[in-house]
């Protein structure tokens, strides 16, 4: 008996702290239009040889396949954590060639005007640099941009747009394979 006491105690203490991954300390909830989210997983993105971002996914409750995720209702956070500086026009390129491998091109053309909504932002923002967090916020109306925290540039609207960001990083073509399975905690 003592020892499950020990061993329930241990994991309390472990899903209270959150997660932490390549140095980067993830809260385990956080809050988006007064609604709290739980943390449903976290990985770093690699590019060749380099750390890029840390990148932790947050829904209303935890779900583990892409279906479930884009069903919830409510407001979704991928919270990006840079390690180390990007340009905007590469940090926005990025995102285009992930949106490009998910979507088909009758979908990117129908998203298209919404990315350059988002590609003027970052322009607007200029170099995420090492320690920025970037936000994709999903209100329950709108995409909004965070930069630590702080809104950056006008929200982006249609559900449409956000599900396919999420699909860059967990969609049929995911930016790399071990990221997605981390974000979806599998």
């Amino acid at each position: 008996m003592q020892t499950l006491f020990c061993a329930l105690l241990a994991l309390a203490a472990f899903t209270a702290s959150g997660a932490e991954v390549s140095g980067v300390k993830l809260d385990d909830k956080t809050r988006v239009d007064s609604r709290e989210l739980v943390l449903n997983g976290a990985g770093l993105r690699k590019r060749i040889i380099f750390n890029v971002y840390v990148i932790g996914l947050y829904l209303p409750e935890k779900k583990s396949d892409l279906a479930a995720i884009l069903a919830l209702a409510g407001p979704k956070r991928a919270a990006i954590h840079m390690l180390r500086d990007v340009g905007a026009d590469t940090f926005t390129e990025a995102l285009v060639e992930g949106l490009r491998a998910n979507t088909s091109e009758a979908q990117y053309q129908a998203l298209e005007p919404r990315v350059q909504e988002l590609a003027a932002i970052m322009a607007q923002v200029g170099e995420a640099k090492k320690g920025m967090t970037i936000s994709l916020d999903w209100t329950g109306a709108a995409t909004q941009l965070l930069v630590n925290g702080k809104p950056a540039g006008k929200p982006i609207a249609g559900e449409d747009f956000y599900r396919a960001l999420l699909r860059i990083w967990l969609g049929d073509k995911p930016v790399q394979d071990d990221l997605k399975r981390s974000l979806l905690g599998t």
